[in-house]
């Protein structure tokens, strides 16, 4: 029986409006009434997760930049533990792009915040963003003087998103982890080791729970390894084709519910289960 379920946001539990539909929201609360904790795994930032904070139940935390962060969204983000790349490896990273595919540009994702590079196409406008070269962005003083890196972000403004993932883990692929989860060129870069299935993993073993009791959704390239790690996953009907071939099935895609859909599926078993035990 399932004990925890381990959801991607964007293109999967939310909708393309970023909205989170009225069924979704019984499916969840449903969910945590049945004993199944359910655990936000995505890429997003701490400050952007307020689009699901709302319906966070029981123990509060959320996986976010990719498994760099585990946050306590119920104190408003607050950072529990954080898996960070560090500034010198993020460096050769840099310079190893820089070569491989020239014209990309670098962002830097920070405990505290987002910087950039002027070329760079940020999502949003951060008031709070430094624009400077990714050389000065991740320039410290003093080993461990200045904020966690959690990933560093390339853009490139021509080439394939498949092709330039591609290429920047032939080019620096023993130095840090590499994935994307954008429609666009853009790469997201982790310390080696860390991603979303990693970081869930550890988050499930400190809580008795085997990978078999895991229940996970995805959409796009940074959710595969933590759909081959869950003991069934289910590839929305929107998703990647990697994603797709990586979970173990396939509900329907973010904008018809494809969440909600297994889960009022799982809750149904639980409930089923525990009148059969009585």
């Amino acid at each position: 029986m399932a004990r925890l379920i381990a959801t991607d946001l964007d293109g999967t539990l939310l909708r393309d409006d970023k909205s989170v539909s009225p069924r979704t929201i019984a499916a969840l609360a449903a969910a945590e009434q049945a004993g199944i904790e359910v655990f936000f795994v995505t890429g997003r930032p701490a400050r952007w997760m307020d689009v699901v904070s709302d319906h966070v139940h029981g123990h509060g935390l959320a996986i976010c930049a990719n498994g760099a962060a585990v946050v306590d969204l119920h104190s408003g983000g607050t950072f529990l533990e954080v898996r960070p790349l560090e500034r010198p490896v993020a460096l050769d990273v840099v310079r190893a792009l820089r070569a491989a595919a020239p014209g990309a540009s670098f962002a830097v994702e920070l405990t505290t915040g987002i910087h950039y590079e002027p070329q760079y196409p940020p999502f949003f406008l951060d008031p709070g963003a430094t624009v400077a070269t990714a050389e000065k962005l991740l320039f410290e003083e003093e080993p461990g003087s200045a904020a966690p890196v959690l990933k560093l972000l390339a853009q490139h403004p021509e080439l394939d998103p498949d092709v330039f993932l591609a290429l920047a883990r032939e080019a620096a692929g023993d130095r840090a982890a590499f994935t994307r989860s954008s429609p666009t060129a853009l790469i997201e870069i982790s310390a080696l080791g860390v991603s979303k299935a990693s970081t869930l993993a550890l988050c499930c073993a400190e809580r008795g729970i085997a990978a078999e009791e895991v229940v996970a959704f995805g959409d796009m390239p940074n959710d595969i390894e933590m759909l081959s790690w869950a003991g069934r996953s289910f590839a929305m009907g929107n998703a990647h084709p990697d994603v797709i071939t990586a979970a173990s099935g396939r509900t329907v895609g973010n904008n018809e519910d494809g969440v909600a859909v297994v889960i009022e599926r799982l809750v149904a078993d639980a409930l089923r289960s525990r009148e059969t035990a009585g």
